[in-house]
């Protein structure tokens, strides 16, 4: 069963019984295309951010639509590239030396859209798995963004995670074909990282949302 309603949480205190001020996080939804495996030696090729909801502590609210993104294809960093990585995403690397955005200008521009759509939430990075979008668009956001990195160091959440812990299955069961029909987003993964960070938002508010395998919220 899938249910918007999330159980209002107890107040939130220090060690010292002193109530504090609830924080709102902006969720992002992020996917990357890349030539490789890891940063530095390989490039980001293009990357996609999609706006994919807030959470107070007691209410989640998915947005109406995926129209708040932000989509970006950059020139490649070093000459190394892997063939097979080319062969997924279906990029043009040499078009991309020519037509690509610099990498500065486009993490400064993704840094700035972030905090902007975030409405003055705290944005946190989604994605399904986390850890490779993220240890990509860190290291770029760090190396080439004027204003560092919009999430901080470890504003992140991810996905996998959070749908073995509801679904209590291992990590290592977790892909996306474990997915029940009603988790799973109605696009299509296609390696377009629009598209697939639009897929990814739809799921995180999917699962978000759901109570789970024991019919209960914690």
């Amino acid at each position: 069963m899938l249910d918007s309603r999330i159980a209002p949480s107890a107040p939130l205190v220090n060690q010292q019984g002193k109530r504090l001020d609830r924080k709102v996080d902006a969720y992002f939804s992020a996917d990357v295309e890349t030539d490789g495996p890891i940063p530095g030696p390989f490039s980001i090729l293009s990357f996609a951010i999609v706006y994919a909801g807030s959470f107070d502590g007691e209410r989640f609210e998915r947005p109406q639509s995926y129209e708040r993104s932000l989509y970006k294809e950059l020139q490649p960093i070093s000459d190394q590239f892997q063939q097979e990585a080319l062969s997924v995403n279906g990029l043009d690397r040499s078009r991309l030396i020519i037509e690509g955005e610099a990498p500065e200008r486009a993490m400064t521009e993704a840094c700035d859209w972030v905090a902007n759509n975030a409405d003055g939430a705290n944005p946190v990075l989604v994605a399904y798995p986390l850890s490779f979008d993220w240890s990509w668009l860190y290291w770029y956001f760090v190396r080439y963004s004027a204003n560092g990195s919009p999430f901080d160091y470890s504003r992140c959440f991810d996905i996998k995670t959070a749908f073995a812990v509801k679904a209590a299955i291992p990590i290592s069961e977790a892909g996306r074909s474990r997915l029940h029909p009603s988790l799973v987003s109605k696009h299509q993964h296609t390696h377009h990282a629009l598209g697939d960070a639009i897929e990814q938002a739809e799921i995180f508010a999917n699962i978000f949302e759901w109570e789970g395998v024991r019919g209960r919220t914690l």
